[in-house]
């Protein structure tokens, strides 16, 4: 049977990734993709989960669910974002095994590193220093997440591993101004300037971050998923020992450069004012990809190509 008549659940697949994935796969002409609404199936209730998985018994399990935010969503509700995560994760777990689904991918974040890391974070790296604060309960959830998938490929033989994707960006990103991450706050924020050309940004514009558009992940979702459906011994025998890989650019570029970028496509009219009282948070992330480059993926969509369909979505949708 071909991999595209497999069934393929996606958790959480109206936020960005989730959406992202769903049309990719439709554009891959897969047949059996499950979905589910939230409000009709909540993945923080393990029964409902349960009851779910057990009925609908997918091959694959891709988990795109979870509570995100930026810098200030996070440092308001850290208790939240560390809840709601775990136990996300530990109920699709859970239930994976419960009702005995090979394969699950669970879906990480680049904050799960030092916040003082050696550049560029390898995957040996984890848990070898201190966390970014304002996002500590958000990383320490998927670092929960991360080494359960881990011990129950150790326990049980299992094929479940975990994607760890640098700052992601694109369609059905989060605008809201309290929510948002630093791409789309810029891209809402130079589109509004338009009225005085001014835009204020939070920090010194030093702090350097590595992104990449959302459907480049979609597609290495994708890249994977064969890669275990046909068995390919590379891949195998690297996530049995390895069991998390990182997923990104393998570039990175200050705050500044990408107001910059932002800027010139957007309104190269405006004028950029730095707003010290802010911090900038982590100094630096850039994922070492050295071990995704050596499975065989590599990303398409380069940053100005990526901002421009971002921008173009926002508008069409009336999010900015």
């Amino acid at each position: 049977m071909s991999l595209k008549n497999k069934k393929i659940f996606i958790c959480g697949h109206k936020g960005m990734v989730g959406n992202s994935l769903l049309n990719y796969l439709k554009n891959k002409k897969f047949k059996n993709i499950i979905v589910k609404d939230k409000k009709k199936l909540d993945l923080t209730n393990y029964n409902q989960v349960n009851k779910f998985i057990k009925k609908n018994k997918p091959d694959f399990i891709i988990n795109c669910a979870g509570k995100v935010g930026g810098i200030l969503a996070n440092s308001l509700d850290p208790l939240n974002f560390l809840l709601k995560n775990i136990e996300i994760q530990l109920n699709i777990l859970k239930s994976c095994m419960e009702n005995n689904i090979k394969y699950f991918i669970n879906l990480g974040s680049s904050c799960i590193y030092p916040k003082y890391s050696l550049q560029p974070i390898s995957e040996k790296y984890l848990l070898d220093g201190k966390l970014e604060k304002t996002n500590e309960g958000y990383a320490l959830a998927k670092i929960v997440g991360l080494k359960a998938c881990e011990y129950y490929n150790m326990k049980f033989n299992k094929f479940y591993f975990t994607l760890m994707p640098c700052n992601l960006y694109g369609p059905n990103d989060e605008f809201d101004s309290k929510k948002s991450h630093f791409l789309p706050a810029l891209i809402k924020k130079f589109h509004k300037s338009k009225k005085n050309n001014l835009v204020e940004i939070w920090g010194s514009g030093k702090a350097k971050r590595e992104v990449m558009f959302v459907d480049d992940l979609a597609d290495a979702i994708h890249f994977f998923m064969n890669k275990i459906y046909k068995k390919d011994r590379k891949f195998l025998k690297f996530i049995k020992k390895n069991h998390f890989l990182n997923v990104g650019t393998g570039k990175d570029f200050s705050i500044k450069k990408y107001a910059q970028v932002v800027k010139n496509i957007i309104n190269p009219k405006a004028k950029i004012k730095f707003n010290l009282k802010f911090p900038d948070g982590t100094p630096r992330k850039l994922l070492d990809i050295r071990n995704l480059n050596y499975l065989g993926w590599k990303h398409k969509t380069e940053l100005k190509k990526g901002i421009e369909l971002t921008y173009i979505w926002a508008k069409n949708k009336k999010e900015i």
